[in-house]
């Protein structure tokens, strides 16, 4: 813990709280990240077209993820007197550019390159989110403005794949990255308009970097939340050949399926940020255990059709509380240091998705279809565990 001044403290003497600029983040958190997903849909026309196999074009994926753990932990030492107002409208800025760079290029080097651009908006938006909404609303009310910049990534996590995968029918994959890169423009103007300005603080740059990895208390809390969103990935990367083995559902039925697990996202995101400001103690249990007890009834009740969309809801709800929990952990454990533990946790989340992945696909091929649900379920009740315990002793 650090005795510092907060964030939200210090800018309270200059800026007025201003929930407009929380909803242009949460804007620009929702057309990043619907750019981050939408090749998820799009893969089997961008490979086509490119002349290139699928898993080469899924690539695009991978490099966004890399540059996005990356610059979410290096972007605030890198410009540690900045003022944060231009920062958020440049890295939205470069989704535009991303977005317009993916829609033209003619080959795949010239496409990966440009996702690259785009894994850094996303790591560095999202981690100065949270600095940036403390400094915006009054410190009472700060799991609501995570809660509400987090809203943007439920959103864009449900409209990326069908609403990408539906028009890149109608007009074509190029035309849908060009509709993203409009999607970031109104952020931008939405953020010019509303965002006041935001100057940077003493604790940033690489000393505070080094000291928040000095904390033991927040590298616990990482490992916690590692926990609970690698269990999440392990099991959702998976879905399909899990629920293939328990159930006969076909595409139509997972899309279905998909979109139950949406509606139930948003629940969680929702509530987690009346729950947050609160009570973190029990919104740290309730979302994580939640989540894995939907995994694991999945896997029992999987070949019944209400068995299987209850649990989807209850998945979805689960894990659209994780992200404004475990940040509003974050700023509440070291509130003097906010953008760096943004930093932390955005690339903690990629590694999350990195190692669900590889694990996930272990299980798959030498256990069972079903084992990632199980082996998921379990590592993210185990975090929610461990983070409640850690906020217990807090």
């Amino acid at each position: 813990m650090t005795s510092t001044t907060t964030l939200s403290e210090q800018s309270k003497e200059q800026t007025p709280a201003s929930w407009g600029g929380v909803v242009s983040l949460s804007l620009g958190v929702f057309a990043i990240v619907m750019a981050e997903f939408l090749p998820a849909s799009l893969l089997p026309r961008i490979a086509d077209d490119l002349g290139v196999s699928e898993g080469a074009a899924g690539q695009s994926v991978t490099v966004t993820a890399v540059a996005a753990g990356l610059a979410g932990l290096f972007l605030p030492v890198l410009l540690p007197r900045t003022e944060r107002r231009r920062v958020m409208i440049g890295l939205t800025v470069l989704a535009v550019a991303s977005n317009l760079v993916v829609a033209f290029a003619p080959n795949l080097p010239l496409l990966l390159a440009s996702r690259l651009l785009l894994g850094v908006s996303l790591g560095g938006f999202w981690a100065l989110a949270i600095a940036i909404a403390a400094q915006l609303v009054p410190s009472d009310r700060l799991g609501r403005a995570v809660m509400v910049v987090n809203a943007g990534v439920s959103l864009a996590t449900i409209a990326a794949v069908p609403l990408g995968s539906w028009l890149g029918e109608l007009w074509g994959w190029r035309q849908v990255f060009i509709l993203g890169a409009g999607a970031a423009v109104l952020a931008v103007a939405v953020q010019f308009l509303t965002l006041p300005r935001l100057p940077s603080t003493s604790t940033s740059g690489l000393s505070a970097l080094w000291a928040a990895l000095h904390s033991k208390a927040l590298l616990v809390g990482l490992f916690a939340v590692l926990l609970t969103a690698g269990g999440h990935f392990t099991g959702f990367t998976y879905i399909r050949p899990a629920l293939e083995s328990l159930t006969d559902i076909d595409a139509d039925g997972l899309a279905v399926l998909l979109l139950v697990y949406g509606f139930g996202n948003v629940l969680g995101t929702v509530l987690s940020g009346i729950l947050a400001d609160r009570a973190l103690r029990f919104a740290a249990l309730l979302f994580p255990v939640s989540l894995g007890a939907g995994t694991l009834i999945m896997v029992m009740t999987g070949d019944t059709t209400a068995g299987m969309y209850i649990t989807a809801a209850m998945w979805g709800f689960g894990f659209g509380g994780v992200p404004a929990i475990s940040q509003t952990w974050g700023a509440r454990a070291e509130p003097g240091r906010l953008e760096q533990v943004g930093g932390l946790i955005v690339t903690v989340f990629q590694i999350a998705i990195a190692a669900g992945a590889v694990v996930g696909g272990v299980l798959v091929d030498s256990v069972a279809a079903s084992g990632p649900l199980v082996v998921g379920g379990v590592t993210t009740i185990v975090g929610g565990v461990l983070l409640t315990g850690l906020i217990r002793r807090g």
